[in-house]
């Protein structure tokens, strides 16, 4: 911010935009919003704004993330599938999640465990543990085959 109000004083002084930016190394496009932001708002347009979105576009609405935990609570053995269809036969009037959506929801409530990973590694033996496997077969002490 003390640097924000810095610039501003000095534009107020009679700077102009173009070498105040260049000196700050800004763009001009910036140096104008912040200019702008001070010239409506005074001092408090100066201070950082937050970045977090106004609304989330796909966030389900309360009644339905409400209604989806308090089934899985009432039937502790329903899955995301089931609920899905319970909910379908309920007909609340609004559209249906799809069953990832049901599962998201239940596990961001804690009402699903969480798998372990499986290991795709193998256990191999130890060295020496077993001889390798040979094609041709062990030669006898009389160096014959047979």
């Amino acid at each position: 911010m003390d640097e924000r109000l810095r610039f501003v004083a000095r534009l107020v002084e009679g700077e102009r935009m173009s070498d105040l930016c260049r000196e700050l190394d800004i763009s001009r496009k910036t140096g104008y919003k912040i200019f702008t932001r001070y010239q409506q708002t005074g001092l408090e347009g100066l201070t950082d704004r937050s970045r977090r979105p106004y609304r989330q576009a796909n966030r389900l609405p309360e009644l339905l993330e409400s209604r989806i935990v308090q089934l899985r609570r009432e039937h502790p053995t329903w899955g995301a599938p089931r609920i899905r269809e319970e909910l379908k036969r309920q007909g609340l009037g609004i559209s249906l999640p799809a069953i990832s959506i049901v599962h998201a929801v239940l596990d961001r409530h804690g009402l699903v465990p969480r798998r372990r990973r499986r290991s795709h590694y193998k256990a191999r033996p130890a060295v020496g543990e077993t001889a390798p496997l040979s094609a041709t077969p062990p030669a006898t002490a009389s160096g014959s085959g047979a």
